[in-house]
C-alpha cells in the first residue's frame, strides 16, 4: 500500500504539476497578448508615496486618467499608476481587449516563477489528497481484517477451552 501511494504521488503529482504549470503559462500568455498599453493623461495627481504603516511603500495608487481610443474617442477612468506624477503628466495605462481599464500583464519572468508555484501548490495538494485516500484505503483494510480476525475467534475460541483425551 505505501509503495502504491508514493508510486502514485511522484507520477501522478509531478503530472499534475507539469499541466497546471503549463496551463498557467499559458493564461499569462493570453493575457500579455490580450492587454496592450497606451498613453494617457494624468487627470489628478498621483502623489507621493503612502506609508503603509510597517515602512514599506506603495509604487502605485489608484488615480484619474484620460486617454485616445484606437477609434480616436477620449476616454477617462481610474487607473494603476506609479506614484510621484504630477497632473498633466503623460504615463502608460493598459487596456484589456474590450478596451477597459486593467492591471498591466505580468512579465515573462514573473508568469514563469507564479506558473512554476502554481504547479508546485497543485503537485503538493494532489500528494495531499492521495496521502488521504491511502490512509483511507489501510483504515478499511484494517477494519476487515479486525472483523476476519473476530469472526476466527468466534469459531476457534471455544475449542481452546477443552481437554484433549
Amino acid at each position: 500500500m505505501v509503495l502504491l501511494v508514493w508510486t502514485v504521488i511522484l507520477l501522478g503529482g509531478a503530472l499534475v504539476g507539469v499541466v497546471t504549470a503549463r496551463a498557467a503559462d499559458a493564461s499569462f500568455t493570453r493575457l500579455r497578448h490580450d492587454r496592450h498599453s497606451v498613453p494617457a493623461v494624468l487627470l489628478e495627481g498621483s502623489g507621493s508615496t503612502v506609508p503603509s504603516g510597517e515602512g514599506s511603500r506603495y509604487d502605485q495608487v489608484r488615480t484619474t486618467v484620460r486617454w485616445t481610443a484606437a477609434d480616436g474617442s477620449v476616454h477617462t477612468g481610474r487607473a494603476l499608476v506609479e506614484t510621484g506624477h504630477k497632473a498633466g503628466s503623460h504615463v502608460d495605462v493598459w487596456l484589456n481587449g474590450k478596451g477597459r481599464l486593467t492591471a498591466a500583464p505580468p512579465s515573462v519572468g514573473a508568469a514563469a516563477a507564479e506558473a512554476g508555484l502554481l504547479g508546485f501548490g497543485a503537485a503538493a495538494a494532489f500528494g495531499g489528497l492521495v496521502i488521504g485516500a491511502g490512509a483511507f484505503a489501510r483504515w478499511r483494510l484494517d477494519q476487515y481484517r479486525y472483523e476476519r480476525w473476530e469472526h476466527e475467534w468466534d469459531r476457534l475460541g471455544p475449542q481452546w477451552g477443552h481437554k484433549t483425551p
